[in-house]
């Protein structure tokens, strides 16, 4: 049976995270807590994925060989789940037929009169195409925007990222500009698109509006 995303009475907004099933011409897309022994799993696709994910991703100190091996898991885990049970971050694993593919995070959440966070993702070589990405975006800014408790979230992408691009307009992010130099990212200060959604907008979710579309169906 599909059902939303929950979180516990004693716990920040969201966190625990189930989302799904929701099933895409891939398999079967669902989003998960992130978990010690995802480990293994995370470093082996991040590992033979460094070409693909490495030019789009934040600079980091040190080489991608070494952040990225399974010894460096644990201490990323523990930060994760540290910075969720403050309410800062939303961290989750993205499952294709129960396995491994991606993460997705909503993070720098700031309540008050804000309430407001922004979301991103990354998904393996392997997974691309078939709907995953935007299965797992279309489960995180409904929970964001519902069981996350947040009144806006935005995104930013590079502008020829023209991939990234399509997943987000499917999940009906409204486009309000260019940050220039925003961020480091391969090697230099990249401009980016500033990407929103409010609750405003949400209507009915982004997960009806996929399977309203034929492009997605609850599981």
């Amino acid at each position: 049976m599909w059902s939303a995303l929950t979180s516990t009475a004693e716990d920040h907004p969201g966190w625990p995270v189930h989302a799904g099933p929701l099933r895409v011409r891939a398999g079967v897309v669902t989003l998960r807590s992130v978990r010690r022994r995802d480990g293994r799993a995370w470093s082996g696709l991040r590992l033979a994925e460094q070409d693909y994910l490495a030019p789009w991703e934040p600079t980091m100190e040190g080489r991608w060989s070494d952040n990225n091996t399974a010894r460096a898991w644990p201490a990323m885990h523990s930060q994760l789940r540290r910075y969720a049970s403050v309410g800062a971050t939303i961290p989750a694993v993205i499952e294709l037929d129960g396995q491994f593919c991606g993460q997705i995070t909503i993070g720098g959440i700031v309540r008050g009169a804000l309430h407001s966070g922004w979301i991103g993702y990354w998904v393996g070589r392997p997974f691309i195409g078939g709907g995953v990405a935007t299965a797992a975006l279309a489960l995180g800014v409904d929970h964001a925007l519902g069981a996350g408790a947040l009144h806006r979230v935005d995104a930013t992408v590079r502008p020829e990222n023209q991939a990234s691009r399509v997943v987000l307009d499917r999940c009906g992010f409204r486009e309000e500009g260019l940050l220039k130099r925003y961020l480091h990212v391969d090697g230099a200060w990249r401009d980016h698109l500033l990407v929103a959604r409010t609750r405003e907008e949400h209507g009915r979710g982004v997960v009806a509006a996929l399977v309203d579309s034929g492009f997605a169906q609850r599981v």
